[in-house]
């Protein structure tokens, strides 16, 4: 091994999306080669359900599913049983469809004769109507031949990963993979345990693709980036694998995780999978280890990384500054089979539908946010509190580099909110280069974006657009420190409507201090921002108070009181706390997603809000046509 030129291998583990890679091995490899090294990427979450969901995989599933009692079988793994000659017939075609190679058997897949339909596809039940016709008439009508097919194939993978679920690994989801084992969990034994368990099928499977990672391109360092609590078991699956097979590989892990949920890291177990586990941006902490390997820098001037020292867990940090972000250089996706991705289509919506369908070319417009001061955010960590933007010049570069090498022309940025001078900036370059690319991205419904800059972003090839609404709440709003009201938000998202630009809006709710009647006060408003085609999309999200927000840290002033943290050395970032109200937000939360989905589709939009709640609620201070007035109020 010859460290002083290493061969460095990003991994993406289980379970990311599936219909486009995570961006964050993209951009280590990009900034690595750039600065000479030989790096190279693979994206695993995407091997392992291509090897299970297989005419390979299949009779290995079906084999763990009849070893389970016949009592105890689901409805699920019945059906998967009782018509597995027709699921393996069907994977490889499906498969196929969703990755855009075979578009032929969507004919044979529309006909509702060709798949076997298990569990999942009661939901279309939602869509039928009185008179029992075709159920997804209303969003495909006579010719959609494709979207339909590949909403009915993605059903289909649906009742698959229940299949695995029920039958091979409790823990397995297309996303939240073993996620309670990491998430906010104080101690390592669940995960510790979990990991020296018997291997499931699904372990084996893994296991397996690492060593043939590994043997393909013989890495002196693995770089595991772990983003949510669902990639956490399968990262340390692959570290534990790789140590067992070649423990002269130095194993390193990083990502969004890490770098919210285990700041203090404590555990010395952690070590036993990997060497090295570092803080934020990766790109200054890399450069620095690989110095350190190579014996040309001592370890006390590592940067935000943690390593075992005579069997405890150290933390250093020389101070070094970050690469600016104009000089991290560009992303590549080489080395991912970008035909091999699949594009799912498990929510009819056209807004919410972009998040799993299609190849989008990840891409952040600045670092960090111009913005931070929302109570609810983590604007204490440096993802958030570091704003640092590059020149129009220098992204529109990057811009065109990527569609030359993935001949996508789709680009995701995925900023905490891109800032409005940024992007009219960029949209200014792009039309200056008469470049013709799609893209979205998230932003703060400010005022700053105006009739006339939404016409200019949609021009330059903005799509949609996703902004924090939260609570649609005056008062919470203020709360929240969001600098926007609910009046604001309705005409800047009409602006962007009017534009021909789809908008999601994320939602919350079980804020500090928030009562029923503030929450049907807020569906309220969120149902007029619908029925005024102000918003196409929306998902409601459980507030989750995190040490490293202003609420975590002075829950005082927004009216609660934390609960101590359990004991433990290893993730530290969701704190419980007691809220005076004594509001069941649980339950609230049922309604509240209810009432959204049936808004997404253009249903019941005349409703009294207070039908969606099962228990009595008060009635909506809000006047029934505020949003309307606001608007006319506006545009005269």
């Amino acid at each position: 091994m010859t460290l002083a030129t290493p061969r460095i291998l990003s991994v993406i583990p289980p379970m990311t999306q599936l219909n486009t890679p995570y961006p964050a091995t993209a951009y280590l490899t990009g900034f690595l080669r750039e600065r000479g090294f030989h790096a190279e990427q693979i994206d695993l979450a995407l091997a392992l359900v291509l090897d299970l969901l297989s005419r390979d995989g299949l009779p290995r599933i079906r084999e763990a599913a009849e070893a389970i009692p016949p009592k105890k079988r689901s409805a699920t793994l019945k059906s998967f049983l009782n018509q597995f000659d027709r699921y393996l017939a069907a994977v490889g075609p499906a498969i196929a469809l969703l990755q855009g190679r075979d578009g032929s058997i969507a004919h044979r897949i529309c006909s509702r004769a060709f798949l076997p339909e298990g569990p999942r596809f009661a939901a279309l039940d939602n869509y039928a109507d009185d008179e029992g016709g075709d159920p997804l008439a209303w969003a495909f009508g006579a010719l959609g031949v494709q979207d339909r097919a590949r909403h009915l194939a993605t059903l289909f993978l649906n009742d698959l990963a229940d299949v695995l679920r029920d039958a091979v690994d409790t823990r397995f989801e297309f996303v939240r993979y073993g996620e309670s084992l990491a998430q906010s969990q104080a101690s390592f034994n669940p995960l510790a345990a979990a990991l020296t368990a018997p291997p499931t099928l699904v372990d084996a499977a893994l296991d397996k693709l690492t060593l043939q990672a590994i043997e393909h391109s013989r890495p002196d360092i693995v770089l595991l980036s772990v983003p949510f609590p669902g990639t956490v078991y399968a990262a340390f699956r692959i570290a534990r694998t790789i140590k067992a097979h070649h423990p002269d590989i130095v194993t390193v892990l990083g990502g969004g995780y890490v770098n919210t949920e285990l700041r203090e890291l404590a555990e010395p177990r952690v070590f036993d999978h990997v060497d090295y586990v570092t803080l934020d941006d990766g790109e200054k902490p890399l450069l620095a280890l690989i110095e350190h390997l190579a014996g040309k820098r001592p370890r006390l001037n590592l940067v935000r990384t943690f390593a075992r020292v005579d069997g405890n867990v150290r933390y250093f940090n020389c101070g070094e500054l970050d690469v600016p972000f104009e000089e991290v250089g560009t992303p590549t996706w080489d080395g991912l089979p970008l035909d091999r991705y699949l594009s799912l289509l498990d929510m009819l919506n056209p807004m919410h539908r972009l998040w799993s369908d299609g190849h989008w070319n990840k891409l952040t417009v600045a670092h960090g946010c111009y913005w931070k001061k929302c109570s609810f955010c983590d604007i204490s960590l440096d993802y958030i509190g570091r704003y640092d933007a590059a020149s129009a010049k220098t992204l529109v570069d990057r811009i065109e580099r990527i569609v030359e090498e993935t001949g996508h022309t789709g680009f995701h940025f995925v900023d905490e909110a891109a800032p409005p001078k940024g992007l009219r900036a960029m949209a200014e370059e792009l039309q200056r280069r008469n470049l013709a690319i799609s893209w979205w991205g998230n932003i703060r419904f400010e005022k700053s974006f105006t009739p006339e800059l939404c016409l200019q972003l949609a021009d330059s090839g903005c799509i949609a657009v996703s902004g924090g609404l939260e609570v649609a709440s005056d008062r919470l709003l203020t709360l929240m420190k969001k600098g926007v009201s609910v009046d604001q938000v309705a005409r800047v998202t009409r602006a962007f409507t009017d534009a021909g630009i789809l908008v999601h809006a994320y939602l919350m709710y079980g804020f500090p201090t928030q009562t029923v009647q503030d929450t049907v006060d807020a569906l309220e408003y969120v149902r007029q921002l619908f029925a005024e085609n102000c918003i196409q999309s929306g998902f409601f999200h459980r507030f989750a108070c995190t040490v490293h927000s202003p609420v975590g840290l002075n829950p005082e002033e927004y009216g609660i009181k934390l609960q101590p943290l359990p004991p433990g050395q290893f993730a530290k970032n969701d704190v419980h706390f007691i809220d005076p109200t004594g509001v069941d937000h649980d339950r609230i939360g049922k309604a509240l997603n209810k009432a959204l989905y049936n808004y997404m589709h253009g249903i019941c939009l005349d409703q009294d809000v207070r039908s969606w709640f099962d228990d009595r609620v008060p009635k909506p201070r809000v006047g029934r046509n505020f949003i309307a007035k606001a608007l006319g109020a506006h545009y005269g």
